[in-house]
């Protein structure tokens, strides 16, 4: 008498055979979340090594950095009322980050910074086009933006003052002035270096002029142009530092104005703590701009990682 096919039959197969029907399914689908399971823990620990790995150097440096400050003061090279240590200006930084008034201070920095370099980025933006795509305006401006690139934005403040007296308008006029050429640089550099083959195949497509600019010159200037924001950026930081150092405005609190008040009272813990915070808003905006440079180069298939 002969019996059916066991279960168990009916899952063998072969050496050279594959599983088939819903057996092979089954077997499909487990193997698959096998996958699905494994890539997700590479993943996991992927994303985990990717952050341990930006943020233990950035610790390494900062535990660094107290350590060497502390052993210069420890050393009585200044005394304490003059170079405190660390964990008195860490402290009174913990004050201050306690007080209203210190983000009344940080909200007014960041308000002027945020306009000023808003600004100094539509002015770059039209100069560094005009400039970059006009071959008459390329001869008589060019060497011109680099040598306003490179003036010290302190110069700029006695013409801004005389222009302007003590006021918000002195110090945007600075921090465009000291932003604005880097940007309009930034461009000019992406656009020579834009790759002939680019604008050959826009001219195939019939792009012409604004069209051609739109859609190929200025995506592929992307990368100097961010680099030029950055610099544009640097640059305007430190004019609005210098700025509000020298312009002081009557009832408008700063972080500018906040430093040269530590100075004038010789408090030197709340000198040195409103440094930390001028650093650390660099250090962030600083971050930012990576971001975008990294999201930027995944997108173009460019972040390439050895090993």
């Amino acid at each position: 008498m002969t019996t059916g096919p066991s279960t168990t039959g009916a899952l063998e197969t072969s050496p050279g055979q594959q599983p088939s029907g819903a057996g092979a399914t089954d077997l499909s689908q487990q193997l698959a979340g096998l996958d699905a399971l494994e890539l997700s823990g590479r993943e996991r620990r992927g994303v985990a090594a990717r952050v341990w790995a930006r943020v233990w150097p950035m610790l390494s440096a900062v535990v660094l950095v107290l350590a060497v400050w502390e052993v210069v003061t420890l050393s009585g090279w200044r005394p304490e009322y003059v170079f405190p240590g660390p964990v008195t200006v860490l402290q009174e930084l913990g004050h201050r980050l306690g007080d209203p008034e210190f983000y009344d201070a940080v909200a007014v920095t960041m308000r002027r910074a945020i306009t000023g370099f808003a600004i100094a980025v539509l002015v770059g933006l039209v100069i560094g086009a005009a400039v970059s795509r006009v071959r008459p305006l390329r001869a008589a401006f060019g060497s011109l933006i680099t040598g306003l690139q490179t003036m010290p934005s302190i110069a700029w403040f006695p013409l801004a003052i005389l222009l302007f007296k003590l006021s918000e308008s002195a110090i945007l006029f600075v921090v465009v002035l000291g932003a604005a050429p880097s940007i309009a640089n930034g461009l000019i550099a992406g656009v020579d270096y834009t790759p002939p083959i680019l604008l050959r195949a826009g001219h195939i497509l019939g792009l012409r002029r604004l069209a051609l600019y739109r859609h190929v010159i200025l995506p592929a200037s992307l990368p100097s142009f961010l680099s030029g924001l950055k610099q544009g950026w640097a640059f305007a930081w430190r004019s609005l530092m210098a700025g509000e150092l020298l312009v002081i405005i009557a009832h408008q609190t700063s972080i500018g104005e906040q430093l040269d008040n530590a100075r004038e009272l010789s408090d030197a813990p709340g000198l040195l703590a409103t440094m930390i915070v001028i650093l650390v808003i660099g250090i962030v905006v600083d971050m930012l701009f990576g971001a975008a440079d990294n999201a930027l180069r995944r997108r173009w298939g460019l972040d390439q990682r050895v090993g």
